[in-house]
């Protein structure tokens, strides 16, 4: 590269900044200049590797969503373990926590990343209809051990928990809410489908 040595990761390092930038500032500061000015290269940097901003943002999007795949075979695992509101409590926290709020507002402040984002999620918000897959996979496995009802409707479930949680974690002004309120909410949502206490 004729202006510097040559970045390693570029596209790992583009989506990092872009992430901080995110974080920090909203969807709107998101431009081809901030993210190059946080990573620390060139702009050009940047177009060496995307089209153009939008391939760029839906890129990003797509990187960040994969990493639900992770997320849901972990949930999964823990089927059968410890219970399933502290089971949900721990993994709607563990999303909303990470950028995925900044990432849905920054998918909804876009309508040309949304377009672009369509052949890839046809249905729904990217990032919050995989988290509601990853949700309503868990409570299937939970209704086939048993944990909760057998009419249970996962698929009803699982978008109430997710927008619940997102609403938890979008309204929290950059502080998260006590893992206590999110626990309720869980519970609160469960509360027809829970074994009850006897007695």
């Amino acid at each position: 590269m004729p202006t510097g040595v040559a970045i390693r990761d570029a596209r790992e390092q583009l989506f990092d900044a872009a992430e901080r930038v995110l974080l920090r500032a909203g969807p709107h500061a998101l431009t081809s200049r901030a993210v190059t000015t946080e990573a620390g290269c060139a702009k050009g940097v940047l177009h060496r590797h995307f089209a153009d901003f939008d391939a760029f943002l839906a890129e990003l999007v797509l990187d960040r969503t994969a990493r639900i795949d992770g997320q849901a075979a972990a949930l999964r695992a823990r089927a059968g373990t410890g219970t399933v509101t502290g089971n949900l409590t721990e993994a709607l926290g563990t999303l909303f926590e990470s950028v995925a709020v900044a990432i849905v507002g920054l998918v909804i402040s876009r309508d040309e990343l949304r377009a672009r984002l369509r052949p890839s999620v046809p249905a729904g918000v990217p990032l919050l209809a995989e988290a509601t897959t990853m949700i309503a996979g868990y409570l299937a496995a939970e209704r086939e051990a048993g944990r909760i009802a057998a009419d249970a409707d996962v698929d009803t479930l699982a978008p109430t928990l997710i927008g619940a949680g997102h609403l938890l974690f979008a309204g929290a002004a950059g502080t998260p809410p006590e893992t206590e309120a999110l626990r309720k909410t869980v519970a609160t949502v469960l509360a027809g489908v829970l074994p009850q206490p006897a007695g």
